[in-house]
């Protein structure tokens, strides 16, 4: 026995399994393994006109099919990563893409990153039930930690983690330099203790019934997550 302060033990922890190619399919959209042959046009198409979505993203914009080709490519062929193909069921589209990364199944902790929606694809249960899909398969995959970070400028992208469940962790200043610009990055995360409830919370927001005939939503996500959330950002 010790006074030194230890952690609390695991019990019967098991190193869960890294992500693979996959497809995950929801109520509103299906997420399938990104393919340069597959997407990379359909997604270019979905993306046109809309260079302001690279503004905090390592890549982009792109001005050409071809060029957006080629970065499906190289992200798809690195293996510390994962991105998926978002199809939106409803319109019978593809409308954005992304990722997880910073895999580290010894720790026991994944992230969702590479986030990119359309603006067709924005505001929508189908970009909620993209992230749900992921946090879904992490948790049940036997990760204990799934991951939220962004740049510390980028406020919608803050109060995206807030409203869907992830806890604010804080800055980490001078982390990276992108695009030839500085980067503090804002974390966040959410731990397998919340993930019941924190799925009963999509389940309500995302049944058809939580949506009036207008498709306007009768609960706030936000609301449902933040009576689990740990920690808010204290920006927002």
């Amino acid at each position: 026995m010790t006074d030194r302060p230890l952690g609390a033990l695991v019990p019967n922890w098991t190193t869960p399994v890294a992500p693979g190619p996959m497809t995950l399919e929801g109520r509103y959209c299906r997420l399938e393994p990104l393919s340069a042959e597959t997407h990379a046009a359909l997604l270019f198409n979905a993306f046109v006109d809309q260079d302001e979505l690279y503004d905090y993203l390592p890549a982009g914009p792109f001005h050409s099919a071809a060029q957006y080709h080629r970065w499906v490519r190289e992200v798809t062929s690195d293996d510390s990563s994962l991105f998926f193909a978002v199809y939106d069921l409803h319109q019978e589209a593809y409308l954005g893409v992304l990722s997880y990364l910073r895999i580290a199944p010894s720790a026991g902790s994944i992230e969702v990153g590479n986030i990119n929606f359309s603006k067709a694809m924005q505001r929508s249960p189908v970009s909620t039930e993209a992230v749900y899909l992921m946090m879904k398969w992490a948790f049940e995959a036997g990760y204990r930690r799934f991951e939220w970070k962004c740049n510390a400028l980028n406020k919608p992208s803050r109060q995206a983690a807030q409203r869907l469940g992830f806890s604010y962790e804080g800055i980490f200043r001078q982390a990276l330099v992108v695009k030839g610009r500085n980067r503090d990055t804002a974390w966040f995360a959410m731990i397998d203790k919340e993930w019941t409830a924190m799925k009963e919370a999509y389940r309500v927001w995302l049944d058809p019934a939580n949506f009036d005939a207008e498709g306007k939503q009768r609960e706030r996500l936000g609301d449902l997550t933040g009576l689990v959330r740990f920690a808010s950002d204290p920006t927002l």
